[in-house]
């Protein structure tokens, strides 16, 4: 996207009641695209993504990257005197999110219907752990349940031979690209095709785990546990770490050998073929890890890459921040939210204006920064903001 289009979501409002990261991240996408979003969350400590892992003030890893570019307003949604603010919200937003278990909206008197009928063009986004129906509806679900409900864990075994879960947060942040995606799918609907109707969206960790993860489902269903594609391929010790390889081709293993110092192995018939090699895997498995462990990672990448073949070293983020790629990329963004001494590396978003330090859309709110603010805008004067203060409506 060019730096000079305007944005794209520019006079669209999203009312945003999720926490975590799936929910938010998907209401902050349409944040950097333009959208005023709100962030309605609870007092105390606030949306639980604000707790989860080290904080720094208001702040986490998981509460920075999912609500950049937010207005945040703290309130008691269980207050009778709560819903006549968020009914106002809804009647001008476009967008409303919620993550919540499957009927708690309704309790608190926020569901599709009661909303719809304040705002018949409202897209209702719900995002659940394991959907609206079903045995597992209600149940507590974050991103390593769904790992392991999925089957992601099964394969993802470790040298211990047991299912491991991986700390990137695939499924959440997947969910909120499915559940961004199917927002602006009805917003192009209303504003090109001239849709005059809301709809109620639903989206799951369990089914965004699945849709993610779809090659494997399939293939794991029909065909059993995974098996390589290709030969010789993996992530194989060197003297001083680890280096990632993967050989498809039969011209790439002829490359292989003779880079390796064993021209003769493209020429046995155990190897000659990507069907030989896969059988023999073991075999040659073993041998090429023999022989990558007797010198050092950069020795190894230089060797292969001189001739074409795919080969990364396994870095830690630190190394990949720093690397010179990633800095030609410009791939990340130094940021210093409020509660925080020293900036954090937060990657651009892929295809979006780079984020400007110091930036509104580049700035994640405290808990309740703009609750005056909003208040104010929908109409609210000082007196009655004080009284909703007072009566613990708002904070």
């Amino acid at each position: 996207m060019s730096d000079k289009l305007p944005l794209p979501y520019t006079g669209i409002r999203v009312v945003d009641l999720s926490q975590g990261v799936a929910g938010p991240y998907c209401a902050m996408l349409m944040a950097q695209n333009g959208a005023d979003v709100i962030k309605v969350e609870p007092g105390g400590d606030g949306d639980w993504a604000r707790i989860l892992g080290q904080t720094y003030g208001d702040h986490t890893a998981f509460s920075i990257a999912a609500n950049l570019g937010k207005r945040s307003i703290v309130m008691d949604l269980k207050h009778a005197d709560s819903r006549e603010i968020i009914d106002k919200m809804v009647a001008e937003a476009d967008v409303f999110i919620e993550g919540f278990r499957p009927g708690v909206t309704d309790r608190l008197g926020y569901s599709y219907e009661r909303l719809k009928a304040i705002n018949p063009k409202l897209i209702y986004v719900s995002v659940s752990g394991f959907g609206q129906r079903g045995p597992m509806a209600k149940r507590p679900a974050m991103d390593p349940m769904l790992q392991a409900f999925t089957g992601f864990m099964s394969e993802n075994k470790g040298a211990d031979a047991l299912p491991h879960r991986t700390p990137v947060i695939f499924f959440d942040m997947s969910t909120a690209l499915y559940a961004q995606h199917s927002v602006a799918a009805t917003l192009f609907a209303q504003r090109v095709q001239g849709h005059t109707e809301g709809r109620h969206i639903e989206v799951s960790l369990m089914e965004s785990a699945a849709a993610v993860q779809a090659i494997r489902v399939m293939s794991g269903y029909r065909e059993g546990p995974f098996k390589i594609a290709a030969a010789p391929s993996g992530t194989f010790t060197t003297e001083d770490g680890w280096l990632q390889i993967i050989i498809v081709k039969d011209q790439e293993m002829q490359k292989f050998s003779k880079a390796l110092g064993r021209p003769e192995w493209a020429e046995d018939p155990r190897f000659a073929t990507a069907n030989a090699r896969r059988e023999n895997v073991d075999l040659l498995t073993g041998w090429v890890r023999d022989i990558l462990a007797t010198n050092k990672t950069s020795h190894w990448q230089k060797i292969l890459s001189d001739v074409g073949l795919q080969n990364e070293a396994v870095q830690s983020y630190p190394e990949f921040v720093d690397h010179p790629q990633t800095k030609a990329m410009e791939t990340i963004a130094w940021l210093t939210p409020a509660g925080s001494d020293e900036p954090w590396p937060v990657p651009n978003i892929p295809g979006m204006p780079r984020f400007e330090p110091n930036s509104a859309l580049a700035t994640s709110p405290t808990k309740g920064q703009h609750t005056r603010e909003l208040l104010a805008e929908y109409g609210y004067d000082d007196a009655t903001i004080e009284r909703l203060i007072t009566d613990g409506v708002v904070t």
